[in-house]
């Protein structure tokens, strides 16, 4: 989505100057289409407001034109732990960036005033309460800058959800400096908080740039809370010894889920406002330094962390809006990989924190209108999670983002993992009658001893034994029927009296329920098992994963040497990429993404001599053709390396299915000659295709069914075989899926 044509002919971003800079520095060839649209608007010097979902590449918006324009850009940001880390990555890179914080000590504060005034700083990156300050803004003035970038705009917004009143303040930006261009950044944001953005940060005539919201990459799951720390501990370890971040309401919460996690073996670590700014700092190190896989924290957590191979977010408990969850899962998987994102939903939640935001919106006499605005994100938070609608569809038109698919593939709805009761009109209208039969005037947990027939002095004191409903759910468990109470609250039909004891009472709709013209919607309250196998990527499938592991530990010791997080040594992307590539050369491990002339200069050898000795030892073919068009969703690559496999270091089984390719055989004629399955005979075929030319796949694959794989692959653009092979109802199997793709991209690089 974007309010701006295709790019000009005279195009910026396309000239040559531009792409060398951006891979000399970056390892990047190109960009991603909504990033070059940012980019080409930025050069031009127009004001802009970026919307891009985490993970969709905006800190190298702001960036790449401050350093192929030069002059200043300041870049306002409210966490210090951000500023930080895109520093250092900066200067990994060989980029020239500064930071002003309250952690300098005096003498680093000046190197970074000398590095202002001399024109040497590309970057210079700053809190909105620094920035505004007198003497900051005395400073600024006299050594002006080109450009303002305002990192997590949302926060301008008193509609957004993490509104701060200091970047209220930044529309002063325009008067101060009037010669300098201003462009907003946002992971998220209603058309109502853009317009908001617009007007508060005086942007003039600016371009408004609304990348898709959506994450193909994330798996999305909501299931009915039960055993909690068991669901949690189930999640951690089905991706145990990767990266995940588990959020919680309360603080007790994060020290009682980090403790159980540790005591089953999970490498975790809490996180909360409460701790001591040192714990805090140690925790956040840890996690953001890969020597521990989970941190357990409450939303004080993750808006400055930068980690890009987080491959799991679980929500222990509902979040606020759904901008929050949106924001949160995006923390997942921001190096384009496949990544789960799990929310355990209970209805007491909302309540819960409906509770708590009425209370601290009127002690803060917030006015009215917010008031209501804050109540409604709840709102729609509790609609996303009780109605059984494709993940990533009630998502994007959330944002008013039309979804163009049929089904994602990649959430609980559309895999089938959660069901709707067949039974939901009568259980919806056994619970109403039992509130009406015990007057209103009952908790969830008395209701639930009614309903299930408890022998409790309590009932039998107030004769309830004696009603038509007292044991009329006798067939289900305590937990399912106070979830669907709770899912009942959600659609109105009951509603939670607050007080003392918080109370049961009939809602809105409960007339329609009772006389049966309203059917509730009401889920399992015990999904169907979730399979502990993952989708993966192409690219992930195409990496020698022993290599990978390898590479990680070389990654992992040269941060330790440098003092930095791992992912900024380089990403989990490149690292699979070098494992399902393999250069032979230098000059070919410059060709990785990612990797540029600053990181290959520093890092180049010892990841080298990693491929070298694994390769060498296992006899790994090296200069290995990969499906680049398919997993590079950006499409930056064609081919990778010297574009030829190497013959030397095949094994011999492979050295002659290739001698049965070339003639011709087809897959079942050469694995019945062979004595192998089909599915490795395909993955040998896959392997040749990638590395020698071939005119056609006929011999191999029909041409209707080429034509079809090629047209779910378009449709649907995915980057995994799983959403082709859906869409395509099954009728097509998964070594023809990949045969056909591995054909086409080979051909690209030719």
């Amino acid at each position: 989505m974007s309010s701006t044509p295709a790019l000009p002919a005279d195009s910026i971003v396309t000239e040559s100057a531009f792409t060398q800079m951006l891979m000399k520095v970056w390892g990047y060839d190109s960009l991603r289409p909504s990033q070059r649209d940012a980019v080409e608007s930025i050069l031009r010097r127009r004001d802009t407001l970026v919307v891009m979902p985490t993970g969709g590449g905006k800190s190298l918006c702001y960036q790449a034109p401050a350093v192929y324009s030069g002059g200043l850009t300041v870049v306002v940001s409210p966490l210090l732990a951000l500023m930080k880390d895109q520093v250092d990555a900066l200067r990994t890179v060989g980029v020239c960036a500064v930071r002003v914080d309250s952690t300098l000590n005096a003498e680093e504060k000046r190197d970074a005033a000398r590095l202002v005034r001399s024109g040497e700083a590309r970057l210079l990156f700053v809190s909105p309460e620094r920035l505004l300050s007198p003497d900051f803004l005395r400073f600024l003035s006299e050594h002006p800058p080109h450009t303002f970038a305002i990192d997590e705009a949302h926060c301008v917004s008193q509609w957004g959800h993490d509104f701060r009143p200091e970047y209220r303040q930044l529309g002063q930006l325009r008067s101060q400096f009037p010669k300098a261009a201003i462009h907003a950044f946002t992971a998220t944001a209603t058309q109502r908080v853009r317009k908001d953005i617009v007007e508060q940060l005086q942007l003039r005539d600016p371009n408004v740039l609304v990348s898709s919201f959506d994450r193909p990459n994330l798996n999305y799951r909501i299931i009915p809370r039960g055993d909690l720390f068991t669901q949690v501990y189930e999640v951690c370890d089905r991706f145990r010894g990767t990266g995940g971040i588990v959020y919680c309401m309360r603080r007790k919460d994060v020290e009682e889920h980090t403790a159980y996690l540790v005591s089953k073996g999970i490498s975790a670590v809490g996180y909360h406002a409460g701790m001591p700014h040192e714990e805090r700092k140690r925790a956040q190190e840890a996690f953001v330094g890969e020597t521990v896989d989970v941190v357990v924290a409450t939303v004080a957590f993750g808006m400055g962390i930068d980690r890009s191979n987080v491959r799991f977010v679980v929500h222990a408990a509902m979040p606020k809006s759904i901008e929050h969850y949106q924001q949160e899962t995006g923390r997942a998987g921001r190096d384009g990989l496949p990544a789960d994102c799990t929310l355990f939903f209970s209805a007491a939640d909302a309540i819960a924190i409906r509770r708590l935001t009425e209370k601290s919106l009127l002690d803060a006499h917030a006015d009215e209108a917010i008031l209501q605005s804050t109540l409604q994100h709840l709102e729609d938070m509790v609609n996303y999670c009780r109605v059984p609608k494709c993940r990533h569809r009630a998502l994007v038109e959330y944002f008013a983002e039309p979804y163009p698919r049929p089904s994602c593939g990649a959430c609980d709805v559309c895999l089938g993992e959660t069901d709707c009761i067949p039974e939901a009109k009568e259980v919806a209208q056994k619970i109403l009658s039992c509130v009406f039969r015990i007057d209103e005037r009952f908790g969830v947990k008395y209701l639930t001893d009614v309903l299930l027939g408890a022998n409790t002095k309590e009932v039998r004191s107030r004769k309830h034994d004696q009603l038509s409903t007292y044991g009329i759910m006798k067939g289900y468990t305590k937990e399912q029927i106070q979830d669907w109470v709770y899912q009942l609250v959600g659609q109105q039909m009951l509603r939670i009296e607050a007080g003392e004891y918080p109370i049961v009472k009939l809602g809105s709709d409960a007339k329609g329920v009772l006389r049966g013209t309203v059917t509730p919607i009401l889920l399992q309250s015990a999904p169907k098992k979730i399979k502990a196998a993952q989708s993966t990527s192409l690219l992930s499938e195409a990496a020698d994963q022993p290599l990978f592991e390898a590479l990680r530990q070389v990654r992992k010791q040269l941060a330790a040497d440098a003092n930095l997080p791992p992912y900024v040594i380089v990403n989990d992307r490149s690292l699979l990429e070098m494992a399902a590539v393999r250069p032979s050369s230098l000059d070919g491990l410059k060709a990785i993404h990612g990797m540029g002339e600053s990181r290959c200069k520093a890092y180049g050898e010892a990841f080298f001599a990693c491929i070298e000795r694994v390769a060498m030892g296992r006899g790994l073919a090296r200069d290995v053709r990969v499906l680049h068009e398919i997993v590079r969703r950006d499409s930056r690559d064609g081919g990778s390396g010297t574009h030829g496999a190497a013959r030397e270091g095949i094994p011999g089984r492979q050295q002659e299915a290739r001698k049965h390719f070339r003639r011709k055989e087809s897959i079942e004629a050469v694995a019945a000659a062979m004595n192998l399955s089909r599915g490795t005979i395909a993955r040998y075929l896959v392997e040749w295709l990638e590395s020698e030319s071939s005119e056609s796949i006929e011999p191999w694959v029909s041409r209707d069914v080429e034509l079809k794989v090629l047209e779910a692959a378009k449709v649907t653009q995915a980057d995994r075989l799983k959403p082709i092979f859906e869409y395509l109802n099954g009728t097509v199997d998964y070594e023809t899926i990949r045969i056909v793709l591995s054909f086409h991209t080979s051909r690209v690089g030719r």
